[in-house]
């Protein structure tokens, strides 16, 4: 059993403990990006480009004895999650399918990492409407990132591509060759619109309309129930 942080809440129960082990700045985007594979210490530090490298050092000591993250002896300088920090993932997809209920326009400087855009993916990933549809490849190029999603019935694989892209584990779906293949160019600030079920600024480079609504129907966010009610009260103060 992991050893229990020396700043705890003094609360019994589970979101208590469960924040002292992950609630703090940073500690989630890490885990975030571990779900991809392994990662080394200067992968995780140019995903995450404002965290200080003192804090990064710390983060990865505190999850290390958490038992969430542990250190990969084949990768010099390389960490992975533990399998209670894999557990951690329908948790995480949760936490990007509600910030996607506020997420706005892209901030001055804010960047959408490869990583982060296959999260994104696999929270808009609706199982149920890609079990009835022919196995398919969506490729998004999304700012200066691109991954690739092999879709077949319920089953979703997601990579990053491209000469930037870091290792990644084997793809499960590697025997899949689908015929049908969608590529798309969707500048940052089009990605919100395009998981809408809107199209935005997004440039179709290969396939057509038909697989531009399969997607639609494979991928999608809805916003919370009550996001507009609270911008609007929130505007109303103001």
């Amino acid at each position: 059993m992991a050893a229990r942080s020396p700043r705890g809440f003094g609360q019994y129960g589970g979101v208590a403990r469960a924040l002292e082990r992950v609630g703090e700045r940073w500690a989630l985007l890490i885990v975030r990006d571990l779900l991809a594979g392994a990662r080394r210490y200067s992968d995780l530090k140019a995903g995450l480009p404002r965290i200080p490298t003192n804090i990064l050092s710390d983060r990865l000591k505190e999850l290390q004895e958490a038992g969430v993250v542990r250190r990969v002896p084949t990768v010099r300088g390389g960490y992975e999650l533990t399998p209670l920090g894999r557990t951690l993932e329908p948790v995480v997809l949760e936490l990007e399918r509600w910030g996607w209920a506020t997420l706005g326009e892209p901030g001055d400087g804010e960047l959408l990492t490869a990583d982060a855009l296959a999260v994104s993916l696999r929270a808009a990933f609706r199982p149920d409407e890609a079990e009835g549809l022919p196995p398919t490849e969506y490729v998004l190029h999304v700012g200066e990132v691109s991954i690739s999603a092999i879709v077949a019935g319920r089953a979703l694989d997601v990579i990053a591509i491209g000469p930037t892209a870091l290792p990644q584990p084997n793809r499960r779906l590697a025997a899949i060759a689908p015929p049908d293949v969608l590529e798309l160019l969707v500048p940052i600030g089009g990605f919100r619109e395009l998981l809408d079920g809107g199209a935005g600024d997004a440039e179709l480079t290969v396939g057509d309309d038909a697989l531009l609504a399969r997607f639609h129907r494979t991928f999608r966010i809805d916003p919370a129930p009550d996001a507009d009610a609270g911008e609007s009260a929130v505007a109303s103060v103001a």
